[in-house]
Parts: structure tokens; sequence; C-alpha cells
């Protein structure tokens, strides 16, 4: 996800009150470190899988031996693995999580290409008759990117769901759009939504706020329905976004902070993401690359 100047930040009054965050000032960098390092080895809900080495990008052929070389290094920090396609390696990604006791969210990955959204849908299909899927995401952020109609994504919904009657379908998409798109809030099991304080040029300091308030505004929309988190996180280097600051010291905040509030409050989160990918400074600029919990050499930040 890339900035969106319609939905600039506005300081609001929480819906979740009850969870302020961690106060910050009372801890030296060494001591913000730790914490830190305490929070991932007490482990998560899920996280946004990296697939691509330096020098790789989307297009390229990736082994199975690569995926499960990651898949193990995040294997004891984390639950789930969320995916985002199901070709090109990619579909070894819900298999070697499986082999390793993670569950999966994996993700057909939709654009303007009709063939190829078939062919994503079709391997979809077939990882979750293997019993690889545990939640299949139909489509990610392909509403926001104008890459298909409303109609043409129902369609793409329908057919999954008729063919994995026992598999748990949602979309992907940030959270404002299922309040503006109430037919795919009811066409999904599950309300999947992607929360980015940072993209929306929100300071550190009320970062937590603004996820909470975004959360609440997909549960609205959901009616009733789960909605989880399937993207949210905070670079630690590159360019910064109005208030946004990109930092470690500001990513290590931001992982703490939402680590201890989606625990608390049990709420299902997939932090974006395990490892660092040079390819995406194209997409991005600059802080796309600097994400991951891991850098590009698959070494712990921090």
């Amino acid at each position: 996800m890339s900035y969106r100047g319609e939905h600039d930040y506005l300081i609001r009054s929480a819906s979740f009150t009850d969870y302020e965050g961690v106060d910050f000032s009372k801890y030296s960098i060494e001591e913000l470190r730790k914490l830190w390092r305490a929070t991932l080895e007490n482990g998560m809900h899920g996280l946004c899988f990296s697939m691509y080495e330096d020098g790789q990008k989307p297009g390229d052929i990736i082994t199975e031996e690569q995926v499960r070389r990651r898949i193990q290094i995040i294997e004891p920090y984390t639950k789930w693995v969320r995916s985002f396609s199901c070709i090109e390696g990619n579909e070894h990604i819900p298999r070697m999580a499986h082999q390793n006791g993670l569950k999966t969210m994996v993700g057909a990955w939709l654009g303007h290409d009709l063939e190829m959204n078939e062919v994503e849908i079709d391997s979809l299909i077939t990882l979750a008759k293997e019993g690889c899927v545990d939640i299949a995401a139909v489509g990610n952020e392909v509403l926001y990117r104008n890459d298909l109609t409303e109609d043409q994504l129902l369609d793409y919904i329908y057919l999954v769901k008729e063919a994995l009657p026992g598999v748990t379908v949602g979309y992907v998409d940030a959270y404002y759009e299922f309040s503006h798109r109430p037919r795919i809030a009811e066409a999904c099991d599950v309300i999947l939504s992607n929360c980015y304080p940072y993209w929306e040029g929100c300071s550190i300091e009320h970062s937590l706020n603004h996820m909470q308030q975004m959360f609440g505004q997909a549960t609205d929309a959901g009616n009733g329905k789960k909605v989880i988190i399937t993207e949210t996180g905070w670079p630690s280097t590159g360019s910064s976004l109005k208030g946004a600051v990109s930092s470690e010291e500001n990513a290590m905040k931001y992982f703490i902070n939402a680590q201890m509030w989606s625990a608390k409050e049990n709420i299902e989160m997939f932090y974006f993401s395990s490892f660092d990918e040079s390819w995406k400074v194209g997409a991005e600029g600059d802080v796309g690359a600097y994400w991951g919990l891991w850098d590009k050499n698959e070494s712990l930040k921090y």
C-alpha cells in the first residue's frame, strides 16, 4: 500500500480507549531494543511473507528451497503466514508453512490481466484442495488500484466460495473500502483490512490510536463479521511522509504497541513485513524497501 492523499490523518476521539500504548519516554534506546526483542520473542498472530531476495522481483521464479529457508527463519515467531500470490514460486509458501506447523492466509493476486487472474484463482483452489489454505484472500487492493470493477471482483469471490465451501474466503483492501463497498463486505466471510497510519501521514505518537480507528471503521462495515488486520507496519528508514517519520526507533515503537494492543484485545493481525525487499523501492519510493523485521540479508534488525 502507498500514500493516499484523500485520507490524510486527522486526530479523532478514540473508539478504543482502554489501551493507549507504552510510555516510551521512560525507555533509553537500548531498553527500547530489548523491549522490541522481547515482544518479538513473545510471538505474534501473523506475518506477511516477503519472498524476494536482493535482486529479485515479482515475475521471477522463486525456488522451493528459498521459501523453505525463509519460512524456517520466521516460524519461531508467528502462528500464521500470509502470502500474496499463488504462482511463480508463491505456491510453495502455504505448503512450506503447513509443513512447519503454521497456518496460512493465501492470496490470489488479481489485476488487469484477466487470463493471469484465472491462473491465480485456479492455483488458489488447487492449494486449498491440498489442505494448505486456512483463509483464502481473493485479491489485494484491486479496488483501490481500480484494476477491477466491483462486479468483476464479486464474480471471483463467489467463484472461489463455490469451489471451496469449507474454506473461509475474503478480500483484502484498505480499511475504508469496506465502508464504501457494502456488496463486497457482504460477500466476504471475513473482513480483511489493511491499516497503515504511516501512509496517512500520522505521527508515531498518534499511530496506535489511528490504527484503532481504522479497525473500528472496518468493524462497523463488517456488520458483525470478524475483522482481521491483514497489513500494518512502520518503515525503519527512508523518506518520511508528513508527520510520519521513518526511523528504527519509530519502527520499534510501532511494532511493540501494535503487538501489545492486538494481543490485549484478541485482534488477529498480520504484521508487514517479515524481510526487507529492495524491489519495492520503485513502487513506493525509497521507504518501500525497509518494512521488514529482518533486513534483506535475513538478519534481525535492531
